[in-house]
């Protein structure tokens, strides 16, 4: 069974890196290892659990001369158990993730926590 290592990055720096098996969800896997991620509907229809990509493997997202990351796609890092409802094709383009029914794909380091959250803004049922 394929696994790979995600990285959970938490604002202030600390770290934690999980291995998901390919059957499993990020949230699953998360919560196994003892992570503590939000979450709620664990059906992609809300955005509790978002995170964002940051890297790929060895691939980090970069930033360009403005500061601004230019985002990673998150297609290539992950597969959903259902379509994440709750994401725009502009919020996936750039990187955002549904934990609760992502599947990793390759190795990658995401981004958690209420920053995250805040930058995709309440779910578009709320």
């Amino acid at each position: 069974m394929t696994r790979h290592d995600v990285t959970l990055e938490w604002p202030g720096g600390s770290t934690q890196t999980i291995e998901v098996s390919e059957d499993e969800t990020v949230l699953e896997a998360a919560q196994r290892a003892g992570a503590r991620l939000p979450y709620d509907c664990r059906k992609g229809t809300c955005i509790t659990c978002v995170g964002r990509l940051t890297g790929i493997g060895d691939e980090r997202a970069a930033a360009d001369a403005s500061g601004t990351e230019a985002p990673l796609d998150a297609t290539a890092a992950f597969t959903y158990r259902r379509p994440p409802a709750a994401l725009t094709d502009s919020e996936r383009a750039d990187g955002y993730v549904l934990l609760c029914i992502a599947r990793p794909r390759a190795d990658c380091r995401i981004e958690v926590g209420p920053r995250v959250r805040a930058e995709v803004g309440d779910s578009p049922w709320a």
